[in-house]
């Protein structure tokens, strides 16, 4: 017979209350079950765990231990209860975070921030990379989400649309185009550009050739195996500009100057395993849909002057009757 919860809950209220009886109705069952099973479990462990008199029980020696360790095992026990339910809840556990944007402002700033005020006993992991490497990690669930930009239709994967940011070209300070307002992508043509070895210097290689090319401009790009942070600073001793998306802009960085770059956004995705179980998961990716369609509704009531109107996507007359 192996020894159950019940059984060590049995030893421990007899050994509190001084009889089988007074444990029995302290336990609501019934004196006859405690006292079978304590004789059970004493037969199965080959000692007796109480003197047994008239006038109650007393615990031997054996019994003492028994009592000691299984009041430990009940308090594990009960912990491990609570923190599972917890975890089931969302309220606790962990979630690993794959990231493409900077953490200093914007939208994903703003959901890290919210998430942690409402469950701060979930533990977040940030993992910065590439999309690919995130994408992959996902499907091998090292990963539970993935921020990223753009979006795309990825097997084994679900992915949704949050934010957009625009992208921001990034001077040296005092720099021709350091002016108020937007750069326009054909004042940048002939500049020389440098971008990091690492995420997101890829991408940003990948986005400098198209959009020069269709200028009809072979781009100067250089890589340079060094931080974000190191590479504003080789802007700052102009060593070449580079591009970054606006969250960056928050951050300070001496001798650097942000533009805004006329049309250019760039859509950010959540991405996650659909067989991912992580509860803790579906509460961020509930919060961040939940803070995505605020935004959307934002942006609705500004094009539309009365917002509880209806919103007609397109002027084109209904041809049904």
């Amino acid at each position: 017979m192996p020894v159950q919860v019940r059984h060590i809950q049995y030893v421990i209220a007899a050994a509190d209350q001084g009889s089988f009886r007074r444990a029995a109705a302290a336990l609501g069952v019934q004196e006859s079950a405690i006292s079978r099973r304590i004789r059970e479990l004493e037969e199965r462990l080959g000692t007796a765990f109480f003197i047994r008199t008239p006038n109650g029980v007393t615990l031997t020696n054996a019994g003492k231990q028994f009592v000691q360790r299984g009041r430990k095992a009940l308090t594990e026990i009960g912990l491990a209860r609570s923190e599972a339910a917890a975890i089931g809840r969302g309220e606790d556990g962990h979630i690993r975070i794959g990231i493409f944007s900077s953490l200093a402002s914007g939208f994903l700033s703003e959901l890290i921030d919210t998430f942690g005020a409402q469950h701060p006993a979930v533990k977040l992991t940030f993992i910065d990379g590439n999309p690919a490497d995130h994408i992959a990690a996902i499907r091998k669930h090292h990963l539970d989400v993935a921020f990223i930009t753009g979006c795309a239709d990825w097997p084994g994967c679900e992915g949704r649309q949050l934010w957009t940011e625009r992208i921001f070209v990034v001077l040296p300070a005092g720099h021709r185009l350091c002016g108020d307002g937007e750069v326009q992508f054909e004042e940048l043509a002939g500049e020389p550009f440098i971008v990091s070895e690492s995420a997101p210097g890829e991408e940003i290689h990948d986005y400098l050739v198209k959009r020069l090319a269709d200028l009809g401009r072979h781009p100067e790009i250089h890589h340079q195996a060094v931080s974000r942070d190191n590479l504003m600073r080789l802007v700052a001793l102009r060593r070449g500009l580079t591009v970054t998306s606006e969250a960056t802009t928050a951050a300070q960085f001496p001798g650097v100057v942000f533009r805004p770059i006329a049309g250019e956004v760039l859509p950010f995705c959540g991405v996650w395993s659909p067989n991912n179980e992580n509860p803790a998961l579906h509460r961020l990716l509930d919060l961040a849909k939940s803070m995505a369609d605020v935004d959307l509704r934002a942006v609705v009531s500004d094009l539309v002057p009365n917002p509880s109107a209806p919103f007609l996507l397109s002027q084109t007359p209904d041809p049904s009757p």
